[in-house]
């Protein structure tokens, strides 16, 4: 049973756990946090791969089939405040990530002598927070990353082909529950629509003039009589901020930039919904005279769980709570590229608490280690044994298991 094998040496998961939360750093610049996880697994006799995209990496033990994979995010976000934010650049592990990745580096530890058949590997993926956009920007620019997200790039890169499953876990601040279980997870575009009229003087002469923010009003307007048409089943928000109204109350406006994120909980209609908004865009700049220059930056996609892999997570969630205590298919419009990767192979993502505060605030603090450590690492052992004892039932998950989308049609979005 886990108990003994993950309890066994508990001090050890929490020291592993506290020594990544004070370290926190942005995506892509997780050194410290690979470097601390890599002599972990190094001491444990444990192989670890490069995987590129400046901080990616894997470790694996066993060999074959089943081929189980785990999921871990390294990256921190910007959180002033927060009591072990970075001094450079605020960064902080506001949304849990440290616990993530020491649960599932001790975890395979633990594993590691235990397993007699098939293969698990724990893939530490950088930059799952969307921030830091400009930085990231220039990384591609550079060619040291394609995209983004880092499960994106590393998906696109082939990194995760060879596994049958993959099991990932999240910070959860609802104190209501100890676990959460089947939860949705939308998907959103980032936009920016540059519209562009022609400034004059706005009192002598605003007939020679064609007003950049008036083509935003009326496009606003139609965003919003687009939305009695939206399906409640697709969850579909857009919400924005005008980044630039104008340059001068005595002048036209000639520019006015809007800045947006388009979601979805279903990724067709994410990718219908953001064509509609682009039309709208343009049409209404034309309708006034004006033009508008539209930026897409790829977010991420829907999150679809497996609830084949759930069932035995929540049998295993159930030796540690009662079944009222597990939130099961709650409808989150929060989003993670974990989405990006449940389009294409069966994938689950279940949620953990142990902490107060609220997720991405200054006040997010572990005060439970039992629940924020122990007790998931318990949960994701038991299932990797159940699934690695069971080949029949994991070559069953990958038989029904039919892709979101095409690789051609992604690679389409993306670009």
């Amino acid at each position: 049973m886990s108990d003994k094998t993950i309890r066994k040496d508990y001090k050890e998961l929490y020291a592993l756990g506290e020594e990544l939360f004070k370290h926190p750093e942005l995506g892509y610049k997780e050194f410290t946090n690979k470097k601390i996880l890599m002599d972990y697994f190094k001491q444990h006799g444990i192989e670890t791969q490069e995987l590129g995209f400046r901080t990616a990496f894997k470790a694996t033990i066993g060999k074959g089939s089943p081929k189980i994979g785990l999921i871990a995010e390294l990256d921190a976000l910007p959180t002033p405040g927060h009591p072990f934010a970075s001094k450079t650049d605020n960064a902080a592990h506001s949304c849990g990530h440290s616990t993530q990745c020491a649960i599932t580096a001790y975890t395979l530890v633990k594993l590691k002598d235990k397993i007699k058949s098939g293969s698990v590997t724990v893939y530490f993926t950088p930059a799952e927070e969307f921030t830091d956009v400009a930085f990231r920007q220039s990384l591609i620019r550079k060619g040291e990353i394609d995209y983004i997200g880092g499960k994106i790039n590393m998906l696109c890169a082939g990194q995760f082909d060879n596994e049958d499953l993959f099991i990932h876990l999240h910070t959860m601040t609802n104190p209501k529950y100890v676990f959460s279980l089947n939860t949705s997870l939308s998907g959103f575009i980032y936009k920016r629509f540059i519209f562009k009229g022609k400034a004059s003087h706005a009192a002598v002469s605003p007939d020679q003039g064609i007003n950049a923010l008036n083509c935003f009003v009326l496009f606003d307007n139609a965003v919003n009589m687009m939305r009695e048409t939206f399906k409640e089943e697709d969850h579909i928000r857009i919400h924005g901020v005008v980044a630039e109204g104008g340059q001068s109350v005595n002048s036209i406006p000639e520019t006015v930039v809007y800045e947006c994120y388009i979601r979805s909980s279903d990724e067709k209609a994410l990718i219908e919904t953001t064509a509609r908004v682009e039309q709208a865009a343009k049409c209404c700049a034309k309708a006034l005279g004006g033009k508008v220059k539209i930026e897409t930056i790829p977010g991420y996609l829907p999150m679809h769980q497996n609830e084949a892999i759930n069932d035995v997570i929540r049998k295993n969630m159930l030796k540690h709570c009662k079944k009222e205590e597990i939130h099961d298919h709650e409808v989150s419009m929060a989003a993670g590229d974990i989405g990006d990767l449940s389009c294409f192979k069966p994938t689950v993502q279940f949620g953990y608490s142990g902490f107060a505060g609220s997720c991405h605030s200054k006040d997010l603090c572990i005060i439970d280690e039992n629940k924020a450590y122990l007790m998931p690492a318990e949960v994701v052992y038991d299932t990797v044994v159940y699934l690695l004892d069971h080949p029949e039932y994991v070559e069953k998950i990958k038989k029904e298991f039919k892709p979101f989308l095409s690789k051609e049609s992604y690679l389409a979005y993306l670009r």
